[in-house]
Parts: structure tokens; sequence; C-alpha cells
């Protein structure tokens, strides 16, 4: 009888033994398979990022670039309506002192010498009655009629200037949140990385499902922003 429960127990443990490998085998190439499959999927994920960041740094470069040559012609621009504006009032300067001394010959060579602009709004000047009107403006620069086309064009470059330039922090704001997307995605390889090196079952299970959670976060962050 005790032979035959011998045999019997040896039976069963020859019965056990090899499923416990097996069983453990098969969860193990679950979890291999599983990692395998983010690995790839991170892998891809990260590269797309990358190159969007490069994409949005280009662009975030160019338009700086623009908004600085921009600049450049707003300057020149501003200048330029500016000496016009300096040479159309030294001009009227001129002109007052020739008409208070009475030589109106030489008033009305200066008064044509003035830039069509301010030509304009010195006959809306003289409207005014500005000898002996009191509430007369001091000289036809301070007349609504008067529109220096250059300071113009000037203030609006600078304004588009001002809109390329944003446009242009917003594409680096852009590239950072990619890059920050990334950095979610190197921590995914790094929990992969580590997962590989605990034994136990549930350890395991866990880091690979936290690794797999901030992929699929990553993955739908990318997915929702605009690309180039």
């Amino acid at each position: 009888m005790e032979g035959s429960n011998a045999e019997v127990a040896a039976a069963l443990k020859d019965r056990e033994g090899p499923a416990a490998p097996r069983s453990r085998a098969r969860w193990e190439e679950l979890v291999e398979i599983v990692e395998a499959a983010l690995l790839a999927i991170v892998a891809v994920a990260t590269a797309w990022s990358g190159y969007q960041a490069a994409k949005w740094d280009g662009l975030q470069a160019e338009r700086y670039g623009r908004a600085s040559s921009l600049r450049v012609k707003a300057d020149e621009l501003l200048t330029l309506g500016g000496q016009q504006k300096l040479l159309d009032v030294s001009t009227f300067n001129t002109w007052i002192q020739a008409k208070t001394a009475g030589q109106d010959q030489l008033a009305a060579l200066y008064a044509r010498r003035f830039s069509p602009e301010f030509a304009v709004a010195f006959q809306a000047w003289l409207a005014t009655d500005p000898f002996t009107s009191p509430d007369a403006l001091p000289g036809p620069s301070f007349m609504p009629q008067y529109v220096n086309p250059q300071i113009q064009q000037g203030i609006a470059v600078n304004q588009q200037a001002d809109r390329v330039f944003d446009a242009g922090t917003a594409a680096r704001d852009q590239a950072e949140d990619y890059v920050r997307t990334t950095v979610i995605f190197a921590t995914v390889l790094f929990l992969l990385a580590l997962s590989q090196r605990f034994r136990l079952r549930n350890v395991r299970f866990g880091v690979v499902g936290v690794a797999a959670a901030l992929m699929v976060y990553g993955v739908v962050t990318i997915v929702t922003f605009p690309r180039l």
C-alpha cells in the first residue's frame, strides 16, 4: 500500500512539475508580446514627435527671421516718413517767415515745395483762417487731413512684424509641446526596460500597465497637435 501511494505521489509530481514552468512561460510570453508591441508603437511615435518638433523649430526660426526683416523695413519707412515730415515743417516755417514779411512770391515758392500730402493739409489749414482765428491749429501737420504715407506704411509693416513674431512664438510653443511628448515616450521606454528586470508577475504587469497608459496618453496628445 505504501509503495502504491509513493508511486501515485511520484506520478502527480511528474504531472505538476512541467505544468508550472509552462504556465509561467505563457504569461511571460504574453507580457513580452505586449512589451514588443508597445516598443514598436513608442518608437514610431517618438520619431514622429521629434520630426514635428524639428519642423516647428524651423518654422519658428523662419518667422522670427521674417519678423526681423519686416522690422528693418518698417524702420526705413518710418525714418523716411519722419524726414519728409521734418522737411515739410521746415519749409512751412520758412513760408510763415516769408508770409509775415510780406514776401508773397517767396511764400508761394515755398508753398509749391510742400509734399502732396502736406499741401492738402496746408489748404485745409488756411481755410480755418489761422492768422485771425484763436481756434486754428498751429500748423498743417496738426490737421487731420495730413497723412504721411511712409509713416503709415511703416506703422502697418510694424504691425505685420508683430503678427509674424507672434506666429513664430506660437510655433516655438508647439515645438516645446512635441518635445514634452517625446519625454513621455522616453519614460515609457524606461519603464518597459525596467519591467523586464522583474520576475514577479503582478509587479511586471503593473509596470507594463503604467507604461501602456503613458503611451496612450502620448499618442492621443500628438494626434491632437497641429502638424506640418
